[in-house]
């Protein structure tokens, strides 16, 4: 069963809305290789102190690759990733080791020969926006806090809040399942379950466009699962809007067990089934907020307003808007 069609009254945004009205009206052209460039996104992010994925190198060439054993060599475990990458493309994620033999977090066993292979075609634009040249980052590998132990399947859950004028407005998890091969992609059949913006509380639960309550693997409830450090989550992806100037943006986060909060990535055009997810509508939020002046607010006061907005009913903040 779709919820599309019990979207369209509280204003579900399309692709041509998201495209016209947001994106190219408070996007930049110019800033989007902040973070389309992963690197530039993590040196970005580090220079303002905000907390991302540790680097352990990175393989610009061909004849860096000579240089990655030297690179893990202290490394029980990593994450090769493309610089440009999209969707979760090309990225291999190494759980152990012995020698020049290689586990991956889904069981496979990878070679030193295969990893290069891997690291070429990364090099070589398979994996990248447009077919680009691109770079490999080599990383610190996440490792989930426990609260996601029983509503993951293999791979590590990822939060995206929606950032507007630094105003979170919508948020949502991925979970893995074995359908998306360990993965947190939505197209691949992962779960996405909206998160109450105010209380960082999972509300609804969808695989495709299918309802649900339950993990698929699991068997685990997926609704009514509290995110720890959501409001410092908040704060990070509000922070965001200040460090990059893009007006809407996705930020991706990953809780990790030891560490807290890291962003993983940022997103200039994000996608739009985090309302699927959470079986409402972002032009009523966007209205809202897009008839108030945002400019000078203070990040707390960023986060405030969009707990007030996720807290209104949609009728209610879309008479508001027009008001």
């Amino acid at each position: 069963m779709s919820l599309l069609p019990d979207l369209k009254s509280p204003g579900v945004m399309g692709i041509n809305s998201r495209n016209g009205n947001y994106i190219m009206r408070y996007n930049p052209r110019r800033l989007f290789p902040l973070v389309d460039d992963k690197l530039i996104s993590k040196d970005l992010a580090v220079q303002n102190g905000l907390p991302v994925t540790e680097l352990y190198g990175v393989i610009r060439m061909l004849h860096d690759i000579r240089k990655f054993d030297q690179i893990v060599e202290s490394k029980e475990d990593f994450v090769l990733k493309p610089v440009h990458g999209s969707g979760g493309n090309g990225i291999m994620v190494i759980g152990g080791r012995s020698r020049d033999r290689y586990r991956t977090t889904t069981g496979k066993i990878v070679t030193r020969d295969e990893i290069a292979h891997h690291m070429e075609n990364t090099l070589g634009g398979q994996f990248s926006l447009g077919g680009q040249p691109d770079q490999v980052l080599v990383e610190y590998r996440v490792k989930f806090d426990p609260v996601f132990d029983h509503v993951s399947y293999l791979g590590v859950p990822d939060i995206r809040i929606i950032v507007f004028k630094g105003v979170p407005v919508m948020a949502m998890i991925r979970l893995p399942t074995r359908s998306s091969d360990g993965k947190a992609n939505l197209h691949m059949g992962g779960v996405g379950a909206g998160i109450d913006i105010r209380t960082g509380i999972t509300t609804n639960a969808v695989v495709g466009t299918s309802p649900m309550h339950e993990h698929p693997d699991t068997g685990s409830p997926v609704v009514g699962l509290k995110i720890p450090h959501w409001d410092d989550m908040l704060e990070i992806a509000s922070r965001c809007y200040e460090i990059t100037g893009l007006g809407y943006l996705g930020v991706d986060l990953v809780l990790d067990a030891a560490l807290g909060p890291l962003i993983l990535e940022m997103n200039a055009r994000p996608g739009l089934n985090i309302q699927i997810a959470n079986a409402a509508g972002l032009l009523p939020r966007l209205h809202f907020l897009e008839a108030l002046e945002l400019d000078g607010m203070s990040v707390p006061d960023r986060i405030a307003l969009g707990k007030e907005a996720t807290n209104r009913d949609p009728r209610e903040i879309a008479r508001m808007a027009v008001a």
